[in-house]
């Protein structure tokens, strides 16, 4: 029987699986850890769907209406490691813990006291040091979409509206990296919603439709932030803008169970402050994530920050660069100001010894955090002034606006710190349950009820001692039971004198038992001092944290001036490692790169890496690039590329110098296969990646197209690539690098906006060996059979291609005279000429679009269409 099928007739189960019904059907389609005792215990659905996920043991216990109730549990000390394993699959789990007191009437009171899923994820437990957990949500209506991204770890809120298009769409959604996203349940377009499945691997969570609801979002949004208008935010004119952020507030309070203090402001952005990338770019570049197993991604390789927060803060900038160039600029000239003097290197040493505050300022406002963050909390605030330290000679002797703006932003929190030393132990444990946090000391309370519990039976020797004295019965002495509690005892011939103020409790055959009010004090106080002390300790925990609370404006302005300290620094640590430019930008189009390496390769190459040059303006847009496989092609094209991405980051560059123009798009068109969920083909999947370029590429992009049209027959496949030339170069204009084997594009080097290159490679005793340079010019051929030698292709499969490819060769040159190549491409921009004058004179269009079509009877259109066919 499933839970579901119980859920009509509760009658048969037990008190407190009936608890358990009644929780789990408030939240039907997650998984429920249901506290009992140590441990985390699931059932029925769920206990096998964990076991599975977990492979942990499945049991039961007790029955429904006589069949035994599957069981699974695991201990609640170590359900972080598997909390962790269930979200990775998508699973969203429900937190049930005991929130009554023990009554011994029926089962203790349980309830949900958080909600955890992909996108809400706090606990470091949960969440890899420089992975974020974005939640975004979408609000569409119409053509418009409004995007939200809340990161609740760091508290980061941002907000944009455009104009709904699924490919704009799909760019902005992949820059933001989602963990989970929230849409509304009565979402019209389904088209999008598959796009999106799609698209990206993150779970998709249904909402009611009033969280979304436009007139209520201006509230939401002024009651989280303490404010009577959202001008000052700039997003009063943006209605799905607001909608989308007051849902994403909603399902962060009910995840939570709490209020969100520390998200106290929001950050409108626009599509058009970031070089777009879309999901096929971000791969092929391999900015965060290699394309194979065991590959090395740009972000890996460039990764030597010292601080979480600024590990996650340049992911962030690789996935979004920006457009601003006085932004970018402020950012050189802080990494100049670094470089200069090493000055990074005693920042960083300092950096080194502060922990992940930014999600331990999350965790403190929504109230979950543990001891041992407060002391890393502690560790940075006593590191703050050891890092202004090391600044100084930054702001002493160099320029740099930023660089002084992020050392007034670290603040100042000697108090706090003083405040943390005073209440915190040096090394408390893990979980607050265990007692012993609270420094001794601090409270004065505590500190006497931890002296009971400690020292009770000092206590009572001392007691009995005194009241020997006072009494004069040698014999008095003071005992302790689980019936009578703490007594003092005399014998029967003493109780006639005992003092007034003994209370009779017991009377023995022998002796008599009596209590005092000292006593009694002491009873109460040492038998509950364990209790109290550790109930004390919350409290002040408790207390601690509300004082951080009221300081979290001020912790966050800090953590995020850490994080961009690290990102600067740790620039400024690759370019002297690695031998980087400083890039300059320039208002005309065009790259002028002088001696550009990839970053990647160069870094994991055995050999001296090769650099080369990449010269593109308005004048010459295209460098159409041939030669042999493995001769550096795709190596060159990707470099130019990085080398612009890490320009428009802010960073210094694998280059002895490069010169940008404004970049608005990056596209690339490298390598494909099979996408055989979808059903389609390597051709397909490369010809839906050119008509992307080809639709949505501007004068300002930067297009990199590899090995266009290979993946049909030859003639189609060079005819396709021809005309992608033609449109690249005469109507987007753009600028782009355009690799092929296909000799014959060449001829269009001689058009206007083209040019042609070639990587070099020599044959030496029938051995190729490729020289990985770029020069001017076409190559002279392919080198193909060579290549397929060097990969291991046996020798007599080499040899009897050889002989094919001389009887091919010999044939074309009988078949084939310089006359037919002239009719079939042109070897002279006339025949781009000729194209617009065939386009220009075709009367039966001219008339088409004269044509006023609405005007038209349905018997005028007809004669209009037999006319056109005429003219046709």
């Amino acid at each position: 029987m499933t839970s579901s099928e119980l859920m009509a007739d509760l009658s048969s189960l037990t008190p407190m699986m009936q608890q358990y019904m009644g929780v789990k059907m408030q939240h039907p389609h997650s998984l429920m850890f249901y506290r009992m005792g140590d441990f985390y215990e699931l059932f029925f659905e769920d206990a096998h769907k964990a076991a599975k996920i977990l492979g942990i043991t499945l049991t039961h216990r007790g029955k429904a209406n006589g069949a035994p109730i599957p069981m699974a549990g695991v201990p609640y000390h170590a359900a972080e490691g598997y909390l962790a394993r269930l979200v990775k699959k998508g699973e969203t789990v429900v937190i049930c813990e005991q929130i009554g007191e023990v009554t011994g009437k029926g089962p203790v009171e349980r309830g949900v006291v958080r909600i955890i899923t992909p996108g809400t994820l706090t606990d470091d437990a949960l969440l890899t040091a420089h992975q974020s957990s974005n939640l975004v949500s979408l609000c569409i209506q119409q053509n418009q979409a409004g995007i939200a991204l809340l990161d609740l770890s760091a508290g980061i809120f941002k907000v944009q509206q455009l104009e709904l298009n699924a490919e704009q769409l799909s760019i902005e959604l992949s820059r933001l990296m989602p963990s989970e996203i929230v849409i509304d349940e009565n979402i019209i377009d389904q088209n999008i919603l598959e796009d999106i499945k799609r698209q990206l691997d993150c779970p998709i969570t249904k909402r009611p439709n009033v969280d979304f609801n436009l007139n209520n979002a201006q509230k939401t949004l002024c009651d989280q932030f303490g404010v009577s208008t959202l001008s000052g935010f700039g997003i009063d004119h943006l209605p799905l803008a607001k909608a989308a952020a007051a849902a994403l507030i909603h399902y962060a309070k009910e995840t939570q169970k709490t209020a969100l203090p520390h998200i106290r402001s929001i950050q409108l952005e626009q599509s058009s402050d970031f070089i777009a990338l879309d999901p096929v770019t971000r791969r092929n570049l391999e900015l965060v994530d290699p394309l194979f197993e065991h590959g090395t991604s740009l972000f890996h390789l460039i990764n030597d920050t010292q601080t979480a927060m600024g590990g996650r803060l340049l992911s962030r900038t690789l996935m979004q660069p920006l457009r601003d160039t006085a932004i970018l600029d402020a950012r050189l000239d802080a990494i100049s100001a670094c470089i200069h003097g090493y000055h990074e290197t005693p920042i960083r040493l300092v950096l080194k010894e502060i922990g992940d505050i930014e999600r331990v300022l999350s965790r403190v406002a929504l109230g979950s955090a543990r001891p041992r963050d407060l002391v890393q909390l502690r560790q940075a605030c006593a590191q703050i002034p050891y890092l202004r330290h090391a600044i100084q000679p930054i702001l002493q002797n160099h320029q740099s606006e930023l660089i002084l703006q992020l050392n007034e932003e670290l603040g100042e929190f000697k108090g706090l710190h003083q405040r943390l030393m005073d209440a915190i132990v040096e090394n408390p444990p893990v979980l607050l349950r265990d007692g012993n946090v609270i420094a001794e000391g601090f409270d004065a309370e505590l500190d006497e009820l931890r002296k009971i519990r400690d020292h009770a039976g000092q206590f009572l020797i001392d007691l009995e001692v005194q009241e020997r004295a006072n009494t004069g019965f040698s014999t008095l002495k003071i005992g302790y039971n689980r019936v009578s509690g703490y007594y003092i005892e005399l014998t029967r011939a003493q109780a006639g004198q005992a003092p007034d103020h003994y209370i009779r409790r017991q009377t023995l055959k022998n002796a008599e038992r009596y209590i005092t009010p000292e006593l009694k004090a002491f009873e109460d106080k040492v038998l509950s001092s364990e209790s109290r002390a550790l109930a004390r300790e919350k409290m002040l925990f408790e207390m601690l944290l509300d004082e951080l609370r009221e300081n979290i404006g001020q912790l966050q302005m800090m953590s995020s001036a850490i994080a961009q300290i690290d990102l600067l620094t740790n620039f400024a640590y690759q370019a002297r490692l690695r031998n980087w430019a400083r890039p300059e930008f320039s208002p005309e189009i065009g790259i002028q790169i002088k001696a550009g390496r990839h970053p990647v390769v160069e870094a994991l190459s055995k050999t001296a890496f090769t650099p080369n040059d990449t010269a593109l303006d308005f004048a010459r847009r295209m460098a159409i690039i041939t030669g042999p496989n493995m001769g550096g092609k795709s190596t060159f094209m990707r470099q130019t590329a990085l080398i612009a991405l890490l320009a428009y980051c802010g960073s210094f560059v694998p280059a002895q110098s490069a010169v940008l123009g404004p970049i608005d798009r990056i596209f690339t068109r490298i390598g494909s296969a099979d996408d055989l969920s979808t059903g389609k083909s390597t051709f397909m999947v490369e010809m839906t990646e050119t008509s992307q370029i080809l639709h949505h590429a501007t004068h300002q992009s930067l297009v990199l197209m590899d090995e266009v049209g290979r993946g049909t027959s030859t003639y189609d496949g060079l005819s396709l690539a021809w005309a992608c030339v033609n449109d690249l170069t005469k109507r987007i204009k753009c600028l782009c690098l355009f690799a092929t084997h296909y000799f014959e594009l060449t001829e269009l080097g001689k058009t206007s906006g083209i040019e042609n290159f070639h990587v070099t490679a020599k044959e030496l005793n029938g051995n190729l060996i490729l020289l990985h340079k770029v020069q001017h010019g076409p190559a002279s051929q392919s080198h193909g059979l060579q290549v397929a030698k060097l990969a291991g292709i046996p020798a007599g499969v080499i040899k009897d291609a050889q002989s094919r490819l001389n009887i091919l060769e010999k044939q074309q040159k009988q078949q084939l005279n310089p006359s037919v190549q002239t009719e079939l491409f042109g070897s002279e921009p006339e025949i781009v000429e000729r194209v617009v004058e065939i386009e220009k004179s075709a009367p039966a269009l001219d008339q088409l679009q004269q044509l006023d079509i609405d005007s038209l009877t349905p018997r005028e259109a007809l004669q209009q269409l037999y006319a056109l066919k005429d003219l046709l």
